[in-house]
């Protein structure tokens, strides 16, 4: 946790640092961290969308111009070709609904988190796919 801690360090958000990291066998597979696609300028250039919006944390996902930490680390794995199924996931933030959904297509066997906001689909989804999720204090 305390790499994903480092990773998240990396973050370009304005509003919240995510930190990812995906491993099987004690080596880490994947990093990820959430900021704007490769090539794209980033909230820290030009502003948050969905603080000028008045968005609440943890609604409208969509209406942001990054990624999510989980996200990142998923793709950073299939752009570099390394398979995570069987992995687990240690991120310095509960996972939403939509990063819910792509761990458990992805195969992830576990999640580790820090802290994050409630989310009944996600958690409700996660326990139905059968994957283990422990919050775990640094």
């Amino acid at each position: 946790m305390t790499i994903a801690e480092m990773v998240a360090k990396r973050s370009t958000c304005l509003r919240r640092h995510v930190g990812a990291i995906l491993v099987k066998d004690k080596r880490i597979l994947a990093t990820g961290y959430n900021g704007a696609p490769a090539g794209l300028k980033h909230c820290e250039e030009v502003g948050c969308l969905r603080q000028n919006a008045s968005i609440p944390s943890g609604e409208r996902h969509e209406l942001c111009r990054g990624l999510h930490a989980e996200q990142n680390a998923i793709i950073q794995a299939a752009y570099h070709g390394i398979s995570i199924a069987g992995s687990t996931l240690y991120c310095t933030n509960k996972p939403c609904v939509i990063c819910s959904k792509m761990l458990i297509n992805a195969g992830i066997g576990k999640i580790f988190y820090e802290k994050g906001y409630d989310d009944p689909l996600a958690d409700q989804m996660i326990t139905e796919a059968g994957i283990e999720i422990v919050r775990f204090a640094l």
